[in-house]
């Protein structure tokens, strides 16, 4: 999952726990785990020394030049050296594409004793590009098979690259959808996001269409501006699982994520672009009896002032709501009234 979408030839322009969404996909199997100033006599060289003085004024005709230790006639660094310097290549760093960290240059040629054509056709996704440039593309397999090479992958087998393509867009895509679910709720403020979960998860379409948040949802228009690949950090929150799993093997035993992705999402507020980042960890489940993979993404804004406030009342207004029975308080008092 860490090389994500690749960048094309034009030049570029700047049991988990319960949050955990499910996603299956048949016959696909994920990825094997950047001239000073001039020469000029001092003062007391231009004077001449008084005759009565025993003092010799006049320095050492080696004293004589600036006392700037830099010689301005010449390069200070030996030609061996300036050449070595010319001759060197461009770090690793430099040739990443800050937008997505991935290699600029991503070929769609065939890789050194490659066995099998790739197709090299490149799939558009539903993500809107930050810089409104249309959507992020996804690679083709050409380019995810010399990503995987590049990145030291070099046992990837040739006749798994197109699952493994057709799984990281969906997965992909599962991920943009978990955001805008995010974005529905609190692109309006805090407030507003109260006021559509306070009666929980499952009754927020009711409550948007009660407050009249409908139509401005509809209008939404979050892009992504970049993204990163971050599989050897683990986040706090699935640090915090591992633990418990330890602790309470039954409750919380999970195996740790496979991936991590952090996004960087344009909101837009009151006519002002916002960036807000959110952390995905990419988990897989017991496939299903059918044999086909599963995997559980768990979406949510980073903890920043305004992503903590902002996951303390989506889930703790869905605790709550469930915690005091009410969705069967809802129920009795339509039976009631009926």
């Amino acid at each position: 999952m860490g090389w994500f979408w690749a960048d094309g030839p034009q030049p570029q322009i700047q049991s988990p726990p319960s949050s955990h969404h499910h996603f299956s996909r048949e016959g696909r199997t994920p990825p094997p785990g950047c001239p000073m100033h001039k020469h000029q006599k001092s003062a007391d060289a231009m004077t001449s020394p008084s005759s009565s003085c025993p003092v010799k004024h006049t320095p050492p005709t080696s004293e004589q030049s600036s006392g700037c230790p830099v010689p301005h006639g010449a390069s200070a660094f030996p030609k061996e050296q300036r050449r070595e310097w010319k001759d060197e290549k461009p770090s690793t760093l430099s040739k990443l594409n800050p937008l997505n960290y991935m290699f600029r240059d991503l070929s769609q040629a065939p890789a050194p004793d490659q066995t099998q054509a790739l197709p090299t056709s490149r799939e558009p996704s539903t993500i809107p590009r930050g810089d409104g440039d249309g959507n992020w593309e996804y690679p083709s397999p050409q380019q995810m098979y010399n990503a995987l090479l590049r990145k030291g992958y070099t046992d990837t087998d040739v006749t798994a690259v197109e699952s493994m393509v057709s799984v990281h867009n969906f997965l992909n895509e599962g991920a943009w959808a978990e955001i805008m679910d995010w974005e529905k709720r609190f692109s309006g403020g805090l407030y507003k996001g109260w006021q559509m979960c306070r009666r929980g998860e499952q009754n927020f379409d009711r409550m948007a269409k009660k407050y009249g948040y409908e139509k401005e949802m509809e209008d939404l228009s979050p892009s992504l501006v970049r993204f990163q690949g971050r599989p050897k950090d683990m986040t706090p929150k699935a640090a915090m699982f591992q633990v418990m799993g330890w602790l309470y093997p039954g409750a919380f035993g999970t195996e740790p994520p496979f991936d991590r992705h952090d996004w960087y999402v344009s909101r837009e507020i009151n006519g002002q672009k916002k960036e807000v980042r959110y952390v995905i960890d990419y988990y897989s489940g017991p496939p299903e009896p059918t044999g086909e993979p599963v995997f559980f993404l768990d979406v949510r804004p980073a903890m920043t002032p305004s992503g903590a406030a902002e996951r303390a009342v989506r889930w703790g207004c869905d605790v709550w709501w469930r915690a005091i029975g009410g969705d069967t308080r809802e129920l009795e008092k339509q039976n009631k009234s009926k």
